[in-house]
């Protein structure tokens, strides 16, 4: 695969990359391991397929991918015992599976090198240079939920800047909520005696409910191994406002997955409504924005489609 091959595909379905000529280099240059972070915490739902996928198109593209399954984040954050965690995360490991990450993608648990005396004295170097107010504004969207903050959560961006350098990571994944705590890393990892590492950030999906974001802890989320019943159910009480084109949680379901294997999506209706139709994302956006095609008819499409898309992961972690 030549080197524009390489920047498309993984520049596609991103929101940015910091910085475009920095990852040049890196594939250039060979220096391609990729890390994304997640905390075991819940189920896997769509928005983490999203990171997923891009970790895929990553190792299409020749780089080395880490998956850092981080407990002891996960504990900092209040998400459960370290033994329930780990728990979590041997099913978290199973989904990520599910979803298409090839055999050669790493999986590496937290707690096995974030207690070493190493890691810890970097951790504590790194607090030198991180004033307290840039801690706390780097976790805001994660944890912004929170009423009574923890000093946990100035601890957190800290551990997670030194992983990316334990991890020795030339790319970090994520989200746009990761995207204060990557630009820490891009300023203070120098300071400590790393590169700063190219930092890509995917889209956020919105949760079912219309909220800004997709989570297990809001019970407003799609998981990935869901019963068709399940989907059908959580589709159809999913806020979808007639008319609204953005900020709509079953338009960006369609584009992010939908569309990504389809060109079209099916509608299916009675002959009094109007009968079927076949639509490709610019049409589908079209004749929703004007109205013209019911909230119901798009939810059952989409429903219906998106059963049949994770079918395979339901499969797999019914037989893995």
């Amino acid at each position: 695969m030549d080197l524009e091959t390489k920047l498309e595909l993984v520049g596609q379905n991103t929101l940015e990359i910091i910085t475009h000529e920095e990852l040049q280099e890196k594939i250039k240059s060979e220096r391609t391991t990729a890390y994304i972070g997640f905390e075991p915490s819940g189920k896997i739902h769509l928005g983490h397929a999203i990171t997923i996928k891009k970790m895929i198109d990553l190792q299409k593209a020749g780089f080395k991918v880490k998956i850092l399954l981080a407990d002891l984040h996960a504990y900092l954050n209040g998400k459960g015992s370290l033994k329930e965690i780990k728990e979590i995360s041997e099913y978290n490991m199973r989904c990520f599976r599910a979803l298409g990450l090839s055999n050669d993608a790493e999986f590496i648990l937290g707690s096995t090198f974030q207690t070493q005396e190493d890691y810890t004295y970097k951790v504590y170097e790194l607090a030198l240079y991180t004033t307290l107010s840039r801690a706390k504004r780097s976790m805001a969207q994660i944890t912004r939920e929170s009423k009574d903050h923890k000093v946990a959560e100035v601890i957190y961006p800290l551990m997670q800047v030194v992983d990316m350098m334990f991890l020795e990571a030339d790319l970090a994944v994520g989200g746009m909520e990761q995207r204060k705590i990557h630009m820490l890393a891009r300023e203070n990892l120098p300071k400590i005696g790393f590169e700063a590492p190219v930092c890509i950030h995917t889209p956020l999906l919105h949760g079912t409910d219309g909220s800004d974001k997709m989570s297990s802890s809001k019970e407003n989320f799609i998981a990935i191994d869901d019963s068709p019943e399940d989907i059908k159910r959580k589709i159809k009480k999913s806020f979808c406002p007639s008319g609204q084109v953005e900020d709509n949680p079953i338009l960006e379901i369609a584009e992010h997955f939908i569309f990504k294997e389809n060109n079209t999506l099916i509608i299916e209706r009675p002959d009094k409504f109007g009968g079927n139709l076949e639509l490709t994302q610019e049409e589908l956006l079209e004749s929703y924005g004007n109205g013209e095609l019911h909230p119901l008819d798009l939810k059952n499409a989409v429903g219906t489609t998106l059963i049949e898309i994770l079918k395979p992961a339901r499969d797999y972690l019914k037989n893995n």
